[in-house]
């Protein structure tokens, strides 16, 4: 997955967490795309592990191979040596991921809007 933020970009992995709420940025990440922890205010709460770190929110572009590049937002977080965390928010709204778990592969595709009439 490429990040963008400005003008620098970054070539980095991601694990899928679907227990995340959110995605989360890794500290030395931010910091490799030019981020500066003063210049962002807005304050997120995260849960779990890493409930004892601050986080601030953060828009990137993101593009993964095959695709349109697309804004994620992130909790980034003063944690260092996590990895980048891909969640509900919003990286499961901009894609459909199917888990084919008796293949230990899975497939990603852009998120189609569907409507459901009841």
């Amino acid at each position: 997955m490429l990040l963008i933020y400005n003008d620098v970009s970054l070539n980095t992995g991601g694990l899928l967490d679907t227990g995340a709420s959110v995605n989360v940025l890794p500290h030395e990440i931010g910091l490799e795309l030019g981020l500066n922890w003063d210049e962002h205010n807005t304050e997120v709460i995260l849960t779990g592990n890493l409930a004892q770190f601050q986080a601030k929110g953060v828009i990137l572009s993101a593009q993964i191979e095959g695709f349109d590049s697309v804004t994620l937002v992130f909790a980034w977080t003063q944690a260092q040596n996590i990895p980048l965390l891909l969640g509900r928010v919003n990286f499961f709204q901009a894609f459909d991921v199917c888990f084919y778990g008796s293949q230990l592969i899975f497939e990603v595709a852009l998120s189609s809007t569907k409507f459901k009439l009841q």
